[in-house]
């Protein structure tokens, strides 16, 4: 699917404005009321038995919870009876336990606010707020009963504020927030490849695609490529092979060229990963008009930072380019049309100060030599 395609039956059928954008949200809130009552539960109590069994609820579910996070009352039980130093061994660590599920507790009642159409903003806000809190969270959040078709809800309901551009800061922070719990499933080894398998990173194309530099905008493109790439940093040839396959290279190449410093840097990193996969980087390089174009972006992001250089942004290009000097036909064409910005003394502070790119610069002029 094209970065447009997601897109394109959605604005079909919803329009462009911000009144489709509430009402859409209205409907999916009925949806899922409708869908509990329909199974003769208490929503409540329906949202409680799905999530309890994923985060487990510390007094009625222990195992569970020591399963899920970690054996610290364990730990504190044996430990009881063996002597003073032990009993004080015991105490610290039911202390540690007991603060351990009271946080459990919290992120369980954040994720049943999910439900409510009234507390779902602030839930989010405050999950992506505690996302460092506990390494089991993306975990959760993929089993837990509807909170990921909640959080596919809360991105696709933006697209008709997309073109024209119709999006608000607060409307493009929630989102941004159902972005960063996405971050956390695609970070999480257990649940990395079944994000990727149920094509969830297509549903961010749309947000990549689009063109307005204002920063609610940007900051969706920022936290769109973060989920992007905590998929690619483990250097999986069957996630790189998904991205090629799926056209998000021109997405990934307009934003080096366009974006703002932190968007071209994180980019630019995800570009860098799939080249260094040899499947990605035959791709690149197998066709001589696919080739030239990434060259000249990569010779653009140089030139952009004359004004003002980035050492991050310069040792990420750097890298992409010692990896594309592998091929015989980039290595020539870079040999005569590589940024002379990048040979000369533009970039003479950044050599200066950070040694790692003075290498990475020397490797360079020796592939090209």
């Amino acid at each position: 699917m094209s970065q447009g395609t997601a897109a394109a039956g959605l604005l079909a059928t919803s329009g462009h404005s911000a009144q489709n954008y509430h009402y859409m949200q209205q409907q999916q809130q009925q949806q899922q009321s409708n869908m509990v009552q329909s199974k003769g539960l208490d929503a409540a109590n329906y949202q409680n038995q799905a999530l309890y069994a994923r985060l487990g609820n510390p007094q009625a579910n222990a195992p569970v919870a020591a399963a899920m996070y970690g054996n610290q009352g364990a730990g504190a039980s044996s430990g009881q009876g063996a002597g003073n130093s032990a009993v004080g061994h015991s105490m610290a660590a039911n202390g540690v336990s007991v603060a351990v599920a009271g946080e459990n507790e919290t992120l369980y009642q954040l994720m049943v606010e999910l439900f409510s159409a009234t507390n779902r903003e602030q839930a989010l806000a405050e999950l992506s707020r505690r996302r460092d809190q506990n390494p089991d969270l993306g975990v959760a959040l993929w089993n837990a009963y509807g909170v990921m078709t909640i959080l596919y809800q809360e991105i696709i309901a933006i697209y008709p504020l997309l073109n024209p551009p119709a999006l608000t800061m607060p409307v493009s922070n929630r989102a941004c927030n159902s972005l960063a719990l996405l971050q956390l499933v695609a970070t999480h080894e257990q649940t990395r490849m079944q994000l990727l398998k149920a094509n969830v990173p297509q549903l961010l194309y749309p947000f990549l695609s689009t063109t307005s530099k204002a920063k609610q905008y940007d900051n969706l493109r920022l936290t769109s490529l973060g989920v992007i790439g905590a998929l690619v940093k483990y250097d999986n040839h069957e996630v790189i092979s998904f991205f090629v396959a799926t056209e998000f290279l021109p997405l990934c190449l307009k934003i080096m060229d366009i974006g703002s410093e932190l968007c071209k840097v994180v980019a630019t990193f995800i570009f860098q990963k799939i080249i260094l996969d040899d499947g990605g980087f035959n791709y690149v390089t197998s066709h001589p008009k696919r080739l030239h174009t990434v060259l000249v972006i990569l010779n653009n992001v140089i030139n952009q930072m004359v004004v003002a250089p980035s050492g991050r942004l310069l040792k990420s290009v750097t890298k992409c380019l010692i990896r594309l000097a592998d091929n015989p036909k980039a290595c020539e064409e870079m040999r005569e049309g590589v940024s002379e910005n990048l040979r000369d003394s533009t970039f003479a502070q950044v050599l200066a100060e950070d040694v790692s790119y003075r290498r990475l610069v020397y490797q360079l002029i020796i592939k090209l030599a």
